[in-house]
């Protein structure tokens, strides 16, 4: 009996033991199926990036706009992607330049450089521009348009560092209307950036940055004479009627073009070129980014971008819809037709991503360099406090207060992008102390009617600030480039002409623009919890799986990334 309680036991033991083996090998090779499944996920990288700027968008447009759109531009973006509903600029001036470096470096103006458009360089006592570049020749053109670079920003972007990744095998085109556009996005390490000249030819053109000379498809697509095929009339997209998103077309507060009447549809592009610059006139139309379009769908099929398993990017900034919101202003039947037309071009470019890359191959985000303010004497008529900052003015008074309290105006050097620039060798030769001039002009343009805050450089540079106005100026002051003292007007309150609008502000009608990510490794959903401009980069790096740009900020957004369990 005991001999049989023996072997049962026995057999038990091994019966268990060899079920417990079956399920410990089962279990294992589960794992290493996950394991390499999440190997094979890590190393699945798209095609084609695709970075889309669009100039001065609001994030608005998108929920203003959204029930006129068709199916196949935004609203595929929105619906199949991830939308980040509170994405903001972490910084101030909310311009061209700094938000297309931005976005693509993870940065802010603090540490990439591109603090304006242009500044006033203090070394060199002169405005300098964010791209121009005496040391390389113009490609496309004689003109000084060609003569651009992104040599003055100084820190790499995630299209750089994809270069870099991929042993330069990877390829980075950067396209735009506005050279700034093209040439800041594209990085360093570009195969090539192209942005359109305008004039009697209507060229893309180039630098010898770049290369030697433009390359043949680029040759051949100017010398098709696009540009000149969108010299039409400009009248609405559907019936004007239907445009009840925007105010009465007729109004006080546009411009419209040179040897024109009124602002106003319909438009004759081409009888109204000769007085606007030739096809430069369509800088100010939706046309333009139709061109640009254009361009970029020529870009992507001559130069294979998307064609093979290593990562391509191209960067395509959308400028024209910057031109008409400066023109016509924000509540605008123009700036309603042009994003109208726009959604449409968007439609384009993914409908042949698709059939070239195929669809699910290829990455794409979609933002805004900065955002806009209705045109303050609408604002005013409405009842909203806003109004007109008069610059000129300003700058003469200070000179007065100067002259009163010093007995020399000669100690500012420069005023310019609301930032004021001493004369270091005037207070040196008067003993005057930086601090205490900084202290004491800050005292008197806190008192000057619509200058809303005043920031001392010993205030932006030893300051910590962690939101607010104050974080906002600080993450745009560049230690090495920016002034002396930082101010900032009140709310809705602008240096600029009556009619049209403008941006800069550290407001939130500035900083608040779109931020979609789409295709492939993009989770879709949404979220109101608040992104920033410079949280895109390092995103799109963790998606790719490389380094970080090196003066990155911002952080990965790894809910729009990260694997679904």
């Amino acid at each position: 009996m005991k001999k049989f309680q023996v072997f049962l036991l026995v057999s038990s033991l091994f019966i268990f033991g060899c079920k417990t083996s079956e399920n410990t090998t089962s279990t294992t090779t589960e794992q290493t199926v996950q394991v390499k499944d999440s190997l094979k996920t890590i190393n699945e990288t798209p095609k084609l990036v695709v970075g889309i700027v669009v100039d001065q968008m609001r994030y608005d447009y998108l929920t203003r706009f959204w029930d006129r759109f068709g199916d196949d531009g935004f609203k595929r973006l929105v619906n199949d992607g991830f939308n980040c509903k509170n994405n903001h600029y972490n910084y101030a001036p909310t311009k061209t330049a700094p938000g297309h470096a931005s976005i693509f470096t993870g940065t802010s103006p603090k540490n990439h450089g591109i603090i304006g458009n242009d500044w006033y360089n203090k070394f060199e006592k002169q405005m300098v521009y964010c791209t121009g570049d005496t040391n390389v020749e113009p490609l496309g053109t004689a003109s000084s348009a060609g003569k651009m670079s992104p040599h003055r920003m100084v820190s790499t972007s995630f299209a750089d560092q994809n270069r870099l990744h991929t042993q330069f095998k990877g390829k980075t085109i950067g396209v735009s209307v506005k050279d700034r556009g093209a040439i800041l996005p594209a990085g360093h390490s570009a195969n090539g950036a192209y942005w359109f000249e305008g004039g009697e030819n209507g060229n893309f053109i180039s630098s010898t940055y770049y290369f030697e000379e433009l390359p043949t498809w680029v040759q051949n697509f100017n010398a098709e004479k696009h540009a000149e095929k969108y010299l039409k009339t400009w009248n609405t997209l559907y019936p004007i009627e239907t445009y009840t998103e925007s105010g009465i077309d007729k109004n006080t507060y546009e411009y419209s073009f040179r040897n024109n009447e009124t602002a106003a549809f319909p438009y004759d592009l081409k009888a109204l070129s000769k007085y606007n610059g030739m096809t430069s006139i369509l800088k100010n139309t939706p046309f333009g980014n139709s061109l640009t379009t254009d361009f970029a769908l020529a870009a992507i099929d001559a130069e294979q971008l998307g064609q093979d398993k290593i990562t391509d990017v191209l960067t395509l900034s959308y400028s024209c819809t910057d031109y008409v919101g400066h023109n016509f202003g924000v509540n605008s039947k123009e700036v309603e037709d042009t994003y109208l037309r726009l959604d449409q071009d968007i439609a384009r470019v993914l409908n042949y991503l698709d059939e070239k890359v195929g669809e699910g191959n290829y990455t794409i985000f979609l933002t805004a360099d900065h955002g806009a303010v209705d045109v303050p004497k609408y604002l005013s008529q409405k009842k909203i406090p806003s109004g007109y900052f008069p610059m000129d003015q300003f700058e003469d008074d200070v000179k007065t207060y100067l002259g009163n309290e010093y007995g020399a105006i000669d100690l500012i050097e420069n005023i310019s992008n609301n930032q004021v620039f001493f004369n270091y060798e005037s207070l040196k030769s008067r003993n005057i102390e930086a601090e205490d001039l900084a202290e004491n002009l800050k005292a008197f343009m806190l008192n000057y009617e619509h200058i809303y805050k005043v920031f001392t450089r010993e205030m932006l540079v030893n300051g910590t600030y962690q939101n607010g106005i104050e974080a906002l100026v600080q993450n745009g002051f560049n230690q090495k480039r920016s002034g002396d003292i930082a101010f900032e007007f009140d709310p809705a309150y602008i240096s600029y002409p009556e009619k049209g609008s403008t941006h800069g502000s550290a407001l939130s009608h500035d900083t608040h623009v779109p931020l979609i990510f789409f295709g492939k490794g993009i989770n879709a959903g949404a979220t109101t919890a608040r992104t920033e401009i410079t949280d895109i980069a390092p995103t799109i790096s963790a998606l790719l799986g490389i380094s970080f740009p090196n003066g990155m900020t911002g952080k990965v957004l790894y809910k729009i990334i990260d694997q679904e369990n």
